[in-house]
This record gives structure tokens, C-alpha cells and sequence, in this order.
């Protein structure tokens, strides 16, 4: 027996054995479902969406807020705009 087929067997019969393991694991993955689908929807909104009308404007705010040095001020919308203005 190979040693990934080994390791596959203890890790199987391990979970087939487990009685309290199983209910928290069942637990674990109920509250991750919770938190990543149900409070997403709730706390974090779609900024690009609310923000900006067309996919290329996406595209250049989150080009230029990747790509700009030092300049933490790119995450509001409002000075995006301005350096755009000034850029053209």
C-alpha cells in the first residue's frame, strides 16, 4: 500500500469513527456559512456597483487604486475623480 493510499485509509476510517467530531465539524461549517454568506450580504455592499456605471470605469479605479504608491487617498471616490480630471 502506497503512502497517500495509507494516509487516505487513516484520515477515512478516523471520520467514520468520530461521533462528536462529526456534530462540530456540522457546527463549524453551519456558522461559516453564516458568516460568509449571511452578514456579506448585510455589511459588506457592492462598492464598485453603487460607485461606478460601466465595467472600464471599474477597471481604471481598481487599476489605479492597486498601482498608486503611498497614496492611501485612492479608496475615496470623490479623489479618484479629481485625479482623473487633473490627469487628462
Amino acid at each position: 500500500m502506497s503512502n497517500p493510499q495509507k494516509f487516505y485509509t487513516l484520515y477515512r476510517d478516523g471520520f467514520r469513527s468520530m461521533v462528536l467530531g462529526r456534530t462540530l465539524w456540522k457546527i463549524i461549517i453551519i456558522k461559516l456559512l453564516i458568516i460568509f454568506g449571511v452578514l456579506k450580504l448585510f455589511f459588506f455592499p457592492d462598492f464598485l456597483t453603487e460607485n461606478f456605471d460601466n465595467d472600464q470605469e471599474k477597471a481604471d479605479y481598481v487599476l489605479e487604486a492597486i498601482t498608486a504608491q503611498g497614496k492611501s487617498d485612492f479608496w475615496n471616490v470623490k479623489q479618484m475623480d479629481k485625479v482623473k480630471r487633473r490627469e487628462k
